[in-house]
């Protein structure tokens, strides 16, 4: 099984407002640059956006390690997916999901790896995710534009 590290990140330029997310996929001494935007949007769906759009990239089932500054996006996975499956899509507080249509598409994409999940601390100098934060801004600054 080949093995993939994944940097992803989501910007929101308001939130709500134009956003964009931001993935750098790397192989050994391969890497590869994605990058889009979303009109009206939420931060926290770009950050979902960009891991799921990472994890659709790859052809075949990797052993993957997404890096990624999101909480939201690895306490998800990692955590609340099992009780908000068992409450049926609604959270501790009876309320529905939110991005649930994202949360199945990421269960999905992940289904196919065996993924691990490490957490970046956000723009404290970590190389890669400047990288991919620096994609995501500029594609939510393209959609800003776009808009006008």
């Amino acid at each position: 099984m080949k093995t993939v590290d994944i940097f992803t990140d989501g910007a929101c330029k308001g939130n709500p407002g134009p956003g964009g997310w931001g993935v750098l996929l790397r192989m050994g001494v391969h890497e590869k640059e994605l990058s889009g935007s979303e009109d009206h949007t939420t931060n926290n769906r770009m950050e979902m956006t960009a891991v799921l759009k990472a994890l659709t990239a790859l052809v075949e089932p990797c052993e993957v390690t997404v890096h990624t500054d999101s909480r939201y996006v690895i306490d998800g996975m990692t955590k609340w997916i099992a009780g908000w499956k068992k409450r049926g899509w609604t959270s501790a507080s009876k309320q529905p999901v939110k991005n649930v249509d994202l949360w199945h598409d990421l269960i999905e994409a992940a289904a196919r790896h065996k993924v691990h999940w490490q957490w970046v601390r956000g723009h404290s100098g970590h190389t890669e995710n400047e990288r991919v934060d620096r994609l995501a801004s500029d594609a939510a600054d393209e959609a800003g534009r776009a808009k006008r």
